[in-house]
């Protein structure tokens, strides 16, 4: 059968399943989980998952999945994958009233058009012409958020790495995947638009920080002068990382964007504990450590200014997004096909991060964004107002992909493969986080 042929199978497949897709993103809309936490996300999953008769595991990175879906040949294993997640927006209309968790990220969406390419692929039959695996994940944790709760988590064993594609790198489960997709929903996008990465940076890394100021207690109005105030050392650290705002280069996108987590325990004593969470986000990978520094010093000659102590626990973000125009170019031509020419825009590289960065490292990979979507990302007013633009046709699109890359005994997925140099080995990969948490 013509690949033409198969591409019309499986989206009609999809175009079938619209209905039960939708309400995949609406339940997940309706019940907000945080990372690592992603249970009644999961449930749903592995019930789909179970109705098309895919064999799977449960329970990776705490709450992932995973299916494999044979072609008629295993020549390539092309991973579509759906992260689960929500952030915490407690003013969001359908943000979860203890939690405050919401999607104001779109990651119902991305799971539900990940089921969907499961769907149309199982339905259509179109596997008994590929040769290739599609590998299906949904997944945990890549909002990089409650950082303490994942810390907990980590002492206690149960995670290595605080976001989900990390944890499932370092678990082997990426080991038999060759390349990887999946898509977002954009920002204040309401128009069908899909907007395809360049070539190379999507997006921003970022190391994440823990910094705590140590000073001593003392009576706020009575004898101040016995105190050492953490807090005051906190507010020097903050400034003098404003100060060094104007050394950052605009080609390096640095954001640093802290939040104090604790300010003191009463307000009649002088602050001895004081929290700081922020992430030094940057273009490349010197970029950031290059920020990085600067914001240590910074934090650091505010505890020497007050005679205070500050300990700063680094912590392993998330790399930069490189995405493969050779997968890209596949992709935008699927798009052209279900939008036409004026429904396909260049995408522009975004200043938050991904974990999905961290697989690009690794193998090719895409992030393209999807229109569909009204309000600002992470904000109150973010809602899907196009459904089947956000949801559907991401999945025809991803499905499309896959039989590109899988046809005709998956020479072109196999000539993206052996072209690809990555930046690093899964090995030096891990072995780069290690160092930055002293590890061996």
């Amino acid at each position: 059968m013509k690949k033409a042929e198969l591409k019309q199978i499986v989206c009609a497949a999809i175009d079938k399943r619209a209905a039960e897709v939708t309400a995949i993103a609406d339940y997940m809309l309706h019940n907000p989980e945080l990372g690592y936490k992603e249970l009644k996300a999961a449930a749903l999953v592995e019930e789909k998952f179970a109705a098309l008769g895919l064999d799977y595991r449960a329970g990776l990175a705490v709450t992932g999945l995973k299916s494999r879906l044979p072609g008629r040949r295993s020549k390539l294993s092309v991973a579509v994958m759906g992260e689960m997640d929500a952030v915490v927006c407690h003013d969001h209309p359908y943000a979860d009233s203890k939690t405050g968790a919401a999607h104001s990220c779109g990651h119902n969406a991305q799971t539900a058009m990940m089921v969907g390419v499961a769907m149309g692929l199982v339905d259509s039959g179109v596997m008994n012409e590929l040769d290739g695996d599609v590998v299906f994940f949904a997944l945990p944790a890549e909002e990089f958020v409650e950082l303490d709760y994942r810390q907990q988590l980590r002492r206690e064993g149960k995670i290595r790495f605080l976001g989900g594609k990390q944890e499932l790198i370092e678990l082997g489960e990426l080991d038999d995947i060759d390349m990887a997709m999946m898509c977002h929903t954009a920002t204040d996008t309401p128009e069908r638009h899909m907007l395809i990465p360049r070539a190379g940076i999507g997006s921003n890394g970022f190391i994440g920080k823990l910094i705590k100021y140590i000073g001593t207690e003392a009576h706020a109005g009575g004898a101040p002068h016995e105190g050492v105030n953490a807090l005051n050392a906190a507010m020097l650290g903050l400034m003098g990382i404003h100060a060094n705002r104007e050394t950052f280069r605009d080609v390096d996108a640095i954001r640093v964007h802290p939040i104090i987590t604790k300010g003191g325990d009463l307000v009649n004593i002088t602050p001895a504990d004081v929290r700081i969470e922020t992430y030094v986000r940057g273009r490349s990978i010197a970029a950031i450590m290059d920020a990085s520094h600067k914001v240590n010093r910074a934090l650091q000659a505010g505890a020497i200014a007050i005679g205070a102590e500050v300990i700063i626990d680094e912590i392993p973000g998330y790399l930069p997004l490189l995405n493969d125009q050779k997968m890209a170019s596949l992709f935008a031509a699927n798009c052209v096909e279900l939008l036409g020419v004026d429904g396909v825009l260049p995408g522009e590289p975004m200043a938050g991060s991904t974990d999905m960065g961290d697989i690009t490292h690794i193998m090719p990979g895409i992030h393209p964004m999807v229109g569909g979507v009204a309000g600002r990302g992470h904000a109150r007013d973010y809602m899907i107002v196009d459904p089947d633009m956000a949801y559907i046709v991401p999945a025809k699109a991803m499905a499309m992909t896959v039989i590109d890359l899988l046809y005709d005994d998956a020479a072109l997925g196999r000539a993206i493969k052996d072209q690809f140099k990555p930046t690093m080995t899964k090995e030096s990969y891990l072995a780069m986080w290690e160092s930055l948490l002293g590890e061996k």
